[in-house]
């Protein structure tokens, strides 16, 4: 009986050998009795909360999400794998109350509906086809849909999961498929999206913005022409304009919610929609499951409503982003300068890439409108390309980026060259050394020069605010600490992800004072210098190092000399990261097992120090934060490491802190303790 129930749901049964389970023949022909499928499911209902709060040891759907299993790209939670967990100890429960087969027989019938049901786990297979005879629209999806016919590895990859909806929105390949960046799945998204807005109040409007990536003005309209189908206002722009752009415009215009169409600077391949509040910051945990719940609801082919974009016009419901807002961007920008007029007479010389970005319209109009006239353009990098065909990984984190902008610095003789990412929320720089080579600066040093730089500049202009305020991540240097003490700055600590500088700054815009927000940073090259925007801006970050770099120049100093005081006034501190990837459904499971270990067996020295003091921020009333899965070791020696999981890749970070007479000193200390830490995270 179970292997024709099995079949009809096309599940494949493999049978224990002989022997290895014993049935009375009572049991071999019992039917289900006292226990139909409805009260499986009332039962399942009723006690998977708790069971997974039992599996898990967490409490919020945003957690169990995330901490499930994540599947094939490493981004996808499947509910189907902790749906089973659950059931299995339900099972058992249940065995010992109606017997053994009847619980089986309503066991396999639950997991195979599961598998079917609308809103569940639809077979792969089957909705493969569905997609295969739909009119997709986009072209690109039928060929490729065509292309993978009889390969099963290839349509599971795109069909088995689908992409997660968070606070940090979707990110994925471009393709066909749920686990995919699609039309489809944009306009399922963005249903989400008008879902809760409709239930918000306020003006009913939603802004939108993209980048320079392939389809981003496509996934643009396409998300218009869904919030107007639903009589939601929208502010698009009408050319590719940056993350702050996207949140200055949200904020400008009252909007409920804000989207922005990006992959931040992963390679081509990729294409991401990113959420953001009324407040101009990244939409909060609370919000996103109540957009990340209607998505579950929306199928994604014909689950949207949907206005073409030239009706949404027609009717007025979609709006281009006004001169006004753009010029409200700019004036904002420019007033963060801290020695206004100081740049015309430096004579800076600049090469800039936007690394075929949105940085190239916005970063040259700031720097033409505070005087800094010579910028070379890197011509490779110049207009926009989502082909990214210069450098495979757009990111000015790393060298491979900057590599074509350095020759040209070199050639040029320039005092500096500078590259923004393609949505322009973070930048990168190389810096002119005394020998005439360029050594690129790292977010941390970045961070550290630009806050010593504002607050020394705000203190001789007279422009500090009362009670100024400074915003970094835990996992940045603790040099910024000792820069901040120096200059009476408050230097307020939060988690990683800049939505929570953003928060810092609207718990004093509720105060109403949010001038005394005066400069914020992460370690991935993200700064903000003002209130005006709540998500890093390589614009205003752009300005302020240009122009930092004219006025040590001005003095007959530069960057690296300054940096290289900074050293010598406060200690060779060195901030270094090191990863460690765990790929594979397990992945996940094994970097839970580390982390719980961890907190079990807490260590108690590393490479000789002894450990004075340990942070687990998953103790909120220690912390002051909300709960995360971080932990922080302080030695005596004055060195930490932050051990801290990705949560949105299998990997596990060690952010390290040490300190040195020099730079080499620093790094021994460095490379022994990451030489402790390894056996703890392999």
């Amino acid at each position: 009986m179970t292997e024709a129930i099995a079949k009809t749901y096309g599940v494949e049964i493999h049978k224990p050998k002989d022997g290895h389970v014993k049935k009375t023949a009572q049991e071999t022909t019992a039917e289900p009795q006292g226990l139909s499928f409805l009260d499986w499911q009332r039962r399942v209902a009723r006690e998977e909360g708790r069971l997974l709060d039992e599996l898990l040891g967490k409490e919020t759907e945003k957690d169990k999400r995330e901490t499930a299993g994540e599947v094939l790209s490493g981004r996808q939670v499947s509910i189907f794998w902790r749906r089973t967990a659950c059931c299995h100890k339900i099972f058992i429960r249940l065995a010992l109350e109606a017997g053994f087969l009847s619980c089986l027989v309503v066991y396999i019938i639950y997991i195979c509906r599961s598998l079917n049901r609308k809103g569940g786990f639809i077979m792969y297979q089957d909705e493969y086809k569905r997609w295969l005879g739909a009119d997709l629209i986009d072209c690109d999806l039928g060929k490729e849909l065509r292309d993978i016919e009889g390969d099963d590895e290839a349509i599971k990859e795109r069909f088995a999961a689908a992409l997660q909806f968070g606070t940090a929105g979707l990110r994925g390949t471009l393709g066909a498929g749920t686990n995919r960046m699609n039309i489809w799945v944009v306009r399922q998204a963005t249903q989400g999206v008008a879902d809760w807005v409709k239930g918000e109040g306020g003006t009913q409007t939603v802004a939108i913005s993209y980048d320079t990536r392939l389809k981003g003005w496509t996934f643009a309209k396409e998300a218009a022409g869904v919030l107007a189908a639903n009589g939601i206002n929208v502010r698009i722009y009408d050319e590719p304009m940056p993350v702050p752009a996207l949140s200055f415009a949200t904020r400008f215009y009252k909007a409920n919610a804000g989207i922005m169409v990006t992959a931040s600077h992963n390679p081509a391949k990729y294409n991401g929609y990113k959420a953001y509040g009324p407040d101009g910051c990244q939409m909060t945990d609370d919000a996103a499951d109540v957009v990340y719940n209607a998505i579950q609801k929306t199928d994604v082919l014909t689950g949207a409503k949907y206005m073409p974009f030239a009706e949404g016009v027609e009717k007025g419901l979609i709006k281009f982003v006004g001169e006004d807002c753009k010029e409200g961007l700019y004036k904002n920008i420019e007033a963060c300068q801290v020695r206004p007029g100081l740049c015309k007479t430096a004579g800076l010389k600049l090469v800039y890439s936007p690394l075929n970005g949105t940085g190239l319209v916005p970063v040259t109009r700031v720097l033409r409108d505070i005087g800094i006239d010579d910028v070379t353009i890197v011509p490779e990098q110049e207009y926009p390309n989502g082909y990214f065909t210069t450098c495979s990984y757009p990111n000015p984190e790393i060298l491979a980026a900057m590599e074509k902008g350095v020759e040209l610095a070199k050639k040029e003789g320039a005092d500096l060259m500078l590259a923004t990412d393609p949505d322009a929320d973070r930048v990168g720089i190389a810096m002119k050394c005394p020998d005439g080579s360029y050594e690129l600066v790292s977010g941390n040093e970045m961070g550290v020069l630009l806050l010593d730089y504002i607050c020394a500049g705000r203190q001789e202009k007279g422009t500090m605010p009362k009670d100024p305020v400074a915003v970094k991540s835990i996992v940045s240097t603790p040099l910024a600490d000792a820069v901040a003490k120096h200059y009476g700055v408050e230097l307020r600590h939060t988690l990683t992800g800049f939505k929570w500088i953003g928060d810092q700054i609207l718990g004093l815009e509720k105060k109403g004072e949010e001038d005394r927000f005066i400069f914020g940073f992460e370690e991935s090259y993200g700064y903000l210098a003002g209130p005006y925007v709540r998500d890093k801006d390589a614009v205003v970050a752009s300005m302020l190092i240009c122009e930092m770099a004219a006025y040590y120049r001005s003095k007959g100093s530069s960057i690296k000399a300054r940096l290289e005081e900074i050293y010598s006034q406060y200690g060779r501190y060195l901030n270094k990261v090191d990863s460690f990837e765990f790929p594979g459904l397990s992945g996940m499971d094994k970097m839970k097992g580390m982390m719980e270990n961890l907190r079990k067996d807490p260590i108690k020295e590393l490479a000789g120090k002894k450990v004075t003091k340990v942070i687990d921020y998953l103790d909120t009333a220690a912390t002051g934060l909300p709960k995360a899965n971080v932990l922080t070791y302080e030695l005596e020696d004055g060195s930490s490491v932050i051990i801290r999981p990705s949560g949105t890749e299998p990997k596990i970070k060690a952010y390290y802190t040490t300190k040195g007479k020099d730079l080499a000193e620093a790094q021994a200390a460095k490379d022994k303790m990451a030489e402790a830490v390894k056996p703890y995270l392999s």
